[in-house]
């Protein structure tokens, strides 16, 4: 850094140099903006001029409905055919409810003890249960599990 004072109070040593009086011209900057301005209506005056062509053009290319869609009037609404995605209009079920209520089913499928196939000697047995004899070999592991199935006071020996 210099300790010499910039200002010295002298005009410019060169004679060639010469500074702005003005570093922004404010007259340029609204003729800019001003043509900006027209650029942005004339564009918009163009697409709507574009969008009104196109909505005749599509309107006189259009096949007219059937008389029986007719009768029905201008407001039916015609829904998609069965299975609609959930929680559209049209559609009379929760989808929240829909999954809570098929989580609870799953919960009590888990639960649920009893015989698939009473003469085969195939019994369905908790999840837990289940879990806590994966990995045992097949004779050191029969045990008695006592159970009350299909509401009968029945044994299932696995």
């Amino acid at each position: 850094m210099s300790t010499e004072s910039h200002n010295t109070g002298q005009e410019p040593r060169h004679t060639d140099v010469s500074f702005e009086e003005r570093d922004i011209k404010a007259g340029t900057i609204y003729g800019y903006l001003f043509a900006l301005a027209l650029a942005v209506v004339a564009s918009f005056l163009i697409c709507v001029y574009i969008l009104r062509f196109t909505l005749k053009f599509a309107a006189s290319s259009d096949t007219p409905p059937p008389p029986s869609r007719e009768a029905l009037g201008k407001d039916f609404r015609a829904l998609p055919p069965e299975p609609r995605l959930q929680g559209v209009p049209g559609h009379e079920t929760d989808p929240q409810a829909d999954l809570r209520r098929k989580n609870q089913e799953d919960a009590e499928a888990n639960e649920k003890l009893e015989w698939i196939d009473k003469s085969g000697g195939i019994a369905q047995i908790p999840v837990k249960d289940a879990d806590s004899r994966q990995g045992c070999d097949e004779n050191p592991c029969r045990k008695r599990i006592v159970r009350r199935a299909c509401a009968g006071e029945e044994e299932i020996t696995t």
